[in-house]
């Protein structure tokens, strides 16, 4: 399965050097195992300033309406989602269902600034 979503984690030392880890996520699923409470994103060093998720391209165009295939970044907190607007949007309000059903991890939550 080739992934969906890359996520770069980035360390700012105070010498001005920057460190960047990557990985690669499958699905939106695997995207809210890692956030939701015990799924990972709890052990996320605190020198991360900054998380990028990136949604790679879609190997097909939406021909119908390519104004969701504009690319766009959304910051929350720390964390900036970019990619097509529709993707971007449908996560955003996953984001707030899961928030309001608890299903965020408070680690999460304080990176995006809702904790």
């Amino acid at each position: 399965m080739n992934p969906v979503f890359s996520v770069e984690f980035t360390v700012q030392a105070s010498d001005g050097d920057f460190k960047e880890e990557s990985v690669a996520i499958h699905s939106p699923e695997e995207l809210f195992t890692y956030v939701a409470p015990g799924g990972g994103c709890e052990q996320i060093p605190s020198e991360v300033g900054e998380i990028n998720i990136i949604f790679l391209k879609s190997p097909h165009a939406n021909s119908s309406n390519p104004i969701a295939d504009i690319r766009v970044t959304l910051q929350l907190g720390m964390v900036f989602l970019t990619g097509p607007l529709a993707e971007i949007v449908q996560t955003a309000q996953q984001i707030l269902d899961k928030a309001g059903r608890g299903e965020l991890a408070a680690a999460f939550l304080t990176v995006i600034g809702a904790a």
